[in-house]
């Protein structure tokens, strides 16, 4: 799908073939006036190369940062202004340093961005991943009225069949490399419908849950506790005296809670797991016990990661390594971006199983940049799985799959969350994404 947007957009000169243009009503018919395109991998990276990982959540590393209000610069068209900004609501943002936009946040003003272009052609990867509910109805309605202006053309480019909105007319199927004839969208979902075939995952699942045990687990009934926890940037707060408790259970087969953490865009997700990561320098001035163990007495950052398992889009957004996929899945056997330890061979057959387990073990030696969001997402998804860690922190993971990848991550979750002493926290901003395993529920409230 990417390939064949970056053909429309010019990026590759053809060694066949033509691609004709007409932009009219348009003055000029350069693509590069005329087309826009908002890609899902930008969003999380190769717009800032300078950006890194814990960027973050670090004040002090932010000065030479632009606020939201620079990076809009001078705005002609007050009309489609103030609408787009209503919409968005990007007042709040203005003065927000684009570093500190949470990834559902950095869409909003990505999409205000490009809308106030005024482009003929508007191609957009994947807008509705990310937003919560109420803004993916607003961007819905908005892009549907803009439908209804005869002077955009809009293209989405989507993983997920739920997501193609009523307002479209016509559906390109792109599979194996290979670009089908248009169809008209309900003739499309018909078709889809028609073969769709769930498979049960039944074989993947037991291959899990048989997974045998290293031993070298904590024995605590406490997993995560925060304290009257608030985290403050400047005159903003983000937590406030927030009490969190999450448990290893009852001594059952099963133990270990499986926590849904949801909110807004903007409420605090992202900031309360990195906390719990020790990724946020204000974790250490925070009362924060992880595995029974008080946060700053004496366990070192590796020490606590060891056992915890993490994907989340600012980690995609930060994976800017041209590696093999096998070794960013190596990477997180000891919690590095890069690969700086060598695995034993054992290792390495640990991860290669991983990769199976999420259907990508044939791109083992492919350069994680040369694979497309989808598949970077599971790579990364069997980095967090790859030392069968105790706590699992899941934000958003489903981020850019299509409908058959999605079914299967779910499964691998949920299987996952089967074997004993696994404790788990997800965010998504899709109910229908959650595992059947959840066990409990927290919600985040913007400024609360």
């Amino acid at each position: 799908k990417s390939l064949f947007v970056d053909t429309l957009i010019g990026k590759y000169p053809l060694r066949e073939g033509t691609i004709e243009y007409d932009f009219s009503p348009s003055v000029t018919q350069t693509v590069y006036d005329n087309v826009k395109y908002i890609a899902f991998r930008d969003t999380y990276g190769a717009a800032d190369t300078n950006y890194y990982y814990q960027q973050r959540w670090n004040a002090h590393d932010q000065d030479e940062v632009p606020d939201v209000r620079d990076m809009l610069g001078e705005i002609k068209n007050d009309k489609l202004k103030n609408e787009l900004f209503e919409l968005f609501h990007i007042e709040p943002l203005l003065d927000k340093k684009i570093i500190l936009l949470s990834s559902g946040e950095l869409r909003k003003f990505q999409l205000t961005k490009t809308l106030l272009t005024a482009p003929r052609v508007l191609i957009m990867d994947n807008p509705f991943i990310g937003l919560d509910a109420p803004t993916r109805e607003l961007l819905f309605s908005l892009l549907e009225r803009l439908t209804k202006m005869s002077s955009v053309q809009i293209v989405l480019v989507l993983s997920m069949l739920d997501d193609i909105p009523s307002f479209i007319t016509h559906v390109i199927p792109v599979d194996k490399m290979e670009v089908f004839p248009k169809m008209a969208r309900e003739a499309y979902l018909k078709a889809f419908h028609d073969r769709d075939t769930v498979d049960s995952f039944e074989e993947l699942q037991k291959r899990i849950i048989d997974l045998p045990y290293d031993g070298n687990t904590y024995d605590s009934d406490e997993v995560v506790k925060l304290n009257k926890v608030s985290i403050r940037y400047d005159d903003r707060t983000i937590l406030k005296e927030l009490d969190w408790e999450v448990k290893n259970g009852e001594k059952t087969v099963c133990r270990g809670e499986k926590w849904a953490l949801s909110g807004e865009n903007g409420a605090g997700k992202s900031t309360l797991l990195s906390l719990v990561c020790a990724d946020n320098p204000q974790s250490y001035a925070c009362d924060i016990s992880l595995f029974g163990r008080k946060r700053g007495t004496g366990e070192s950052i590796w020490e606590i990661k060891k056992h915890i398992g993490y994907v989340s889009p600012e980690m995609h957004r930060a994976y800017l390594k041209n590696l093999p996929a096998i070794e960013i899945v190596a990477s997180g056997l000891h919690d590095s971006i890069g690969l700086y330890k060598r695995p034993q061979p054992e290792q390495m057959a640990i991860c290669e199983w991983w990769m199976d387990i999420f259907g990508i073990a044939d791109l083992k030696d492919k350069p994680f940049l040369q694979l497309s969001s989808g598949e970077q997402r599971l790579a990364l998804l069997a980095r967090a799985f790859v030392k069968d860690p105790e706590l699992l922190i899941l934000d958003e993971p489903l981020h850019g799959l299509d409908t058959y990848n999605r079914r299967r991550v779910k499964k691998v979750i949920e299987a996952f969350c089967r074997r004993k002493d696994k404790t788990m926290i997800m965010v998504t901003h899709y109910e229908s994404e959650l595992p059947d395993t959840i066990t409990n529920r927290i919600f985040l409230t913007r400024n609360r």
